[in-house]
């Protein structure tokens, strides 16, 4: 039992029962640690009476791996909890290509505000709160980079977790400067359209909808590197013709730096949970409570 106890000794809370049963019953389900923390969240919204939850975090930090097992954390503790991914209402493909001819070509790049049809979130989420109202989600599939169809959720959750890179980002603070930080600003965005009309839709769609949460966790990965490295490791767990090369890997990550460097600026004050990555990939503190 005392393994069991390892996320909650470095939260420095003491598990429930109903707890240390749900990690026992999901002790083959995933990580360890990743376990361990999924069934304290869980625990945790649950006694506060939580309904709309962000989880955050950089590239290959593992949010898909902590969803699932939120999910199945929520059945163990009797709740009913839907994760979605905010990567499945990413625009088409044709969306993107028309927002490169109209703003900027970097728009055809999938992942960064201003890339996903936020109101198509909002009203998922909101249905899946809603009794009997069944809930579309778009499937979107990387390796074509499009969608691919739908699937059905039936509403009446307890618990929504809305996932992604990007969840809980707040838009620029006035005092952060416009200069370009990395390669692909300096030479693909020199005159900051992009980044401009990315932080315009972070503010006017994106951030509005996180106001929205009861509660919001953060996976704190270690710094870029991490996320450079990991997202490389999730390339070679691809299909290898959709793989994506070390350079390409860099480049794409570099559509993502400003957000994750602000994220790992602001985030480990600002909400609810915190996750600690340490280099290996493992939870090394969780706090719960701000």
């Amino acid at each position: 039992m005392k393994q069991t106890m390892r996320i909650a000794e470095l939260a420095g809370i003491r598990p429930s029962p109903a707890v240390l049963a749900c990690c026992h019953r999901l002790a083959k389900a995933g990580p360890e640690d990743y376990v361990q923390a999924a069934a304290l969240l869980v625990d945790d919204w649950r006694l506060r009476g939580v309904s709309k939850v962000g989880l955050g975090g950089g590239q290959g930090a593992g949010k898909s791996t902590l969803g699932r097992l939120l999910a199945l954390a929520g059945r163990a503790l009797g709740l009913r909890l839907a994760v979605l991914g905010i990567d499945d209402f990413y625009l088409t493909r044709a969306e993107r290509q028309q927002l490169a001819v109209d703003v900027h070509p970097l728009l055809a790049t999938r992942g960064p505000p201003g890339t996903h049809a936020i109101g198509l979130v909002r009203e998922a989420l909101e249905g899946l709160l809603r009794n009997g109202t069944k809930v579309r989600v778009p499937r979107f599939d990387k390796g074509v980079d499009d969608r691919v169809g739908e699937r059905t959720i039936l509403g009446d959750v307890d618990i929504v977790v809305l996932e992604g890179w990007c969840v809980g980002a707040s838009p620029a603070p006035l005092d952060e400067s416009d200069a370009p930080l990395n390669d692909l600003e300096r030479d693909e965005d020199a005159e900051g359209v992009w980044r401009r009309h990315v932080d315009a839709a972070l503010r006017e769609e994106y951030a509005p909808l996180f106001e929205t949460f009861d509660a919001l966790a953060f996976l704190q990965v270690p710094g870029l590197d991490a996320v450079r490295r990991w997202r490389l490791q999730q390339e070679r767990e691809r299909p290898r013709e959709q793989r994506i090369d070390a350079v390409a890997v860099a480049r794409f990550v570099q559509h993502y730096e400003r957000i994750t460097r602000r994220m790992l600026a602001t985030l480990p004050e600002r909400a609810d949970a915190v996750l600690r990555l340490d280099d290996a990939h493992r939870v090394a503190g969780l706090r719960l409570g701000r």
